[in-house]
């Protein structure tokens, strides 16, 4: 009989703990979303890709600070390839990519296997296709030798807002 008992006093103990384990995360305030991301500087990397790349690698001008960068990377083997990604003022996903690789395959690949539309818009005086996809959307425009595409979960309009700003920088050209 002691033994039965001794079960049941640390099993109402246990489910006491657990009331009260619960409370404190019931009723004391958290965030599931506290885990910032910092922004990172991409000046040196756009400067070495501006230099590098056989096309006028473009990032954006005049975004509010509310944009924060938060990757970038260039690399010569993957088709000269440019990203820079950042956080709209939503919390969304915005990525500018660059590339001479053939547009059929990089679009797919750096827009997460979005689709062409069929449709255009007008960004900043330029024509832009759309894509659509269930992870991310996207604004792609072929020029010369580079493909450019705004891509992220943000909406159309941030996007296009990302695409308005883009900017070749000054004009230097490829390094021979």
């Amino acid at each position: 009989m002691r033994g039965r008992q001794t079960v049941r006093d640390m099993f109402l103990s246990m489910a006491v703990i657990g009331v009260v384990v619960a409370g404190i995360y019931v009723f004391i305030p958290h965030d599931d979303k506290a885990v910032p991301v910092k922004a990172v500087d991409y000046r040196v990397e756009l400067l070495t890709a501006r230099r590098a790349a056989p096309y006028p690698v473009l990032a954006p001008a005049g975004l509010t600070g509310e944009w924060k960068p938060t990757s970038v990377s260039y690399s010569v083997q993957d088709g000269d390839a440019w990203h820079l990604g950042f956080l709209d003022p939503d919390g969304e996903y915005v990525a500018v990519e660059q590339s001479t690789a053939p547009a059929r395959k990089y679009v797919p690949e750096v827009s997460q296997q979005a689709a062409d539309t069929g449709s255009s818009q007008q960004v900043a005086g330029e024509t832009w296709r759309r894509w659509e996809g269930s992870k991310y959307d996207a604004l792609v425009r072929t020029e010369g030798k580079a493909t450019t595409v705004v891509t992220g979960t943000a909406s159309y309009e941030r996007l296009a807002e990302m695409a308005a700003a883009l900017d070749p920088g000054p004009e230097e050209g490829p390094a021979s």
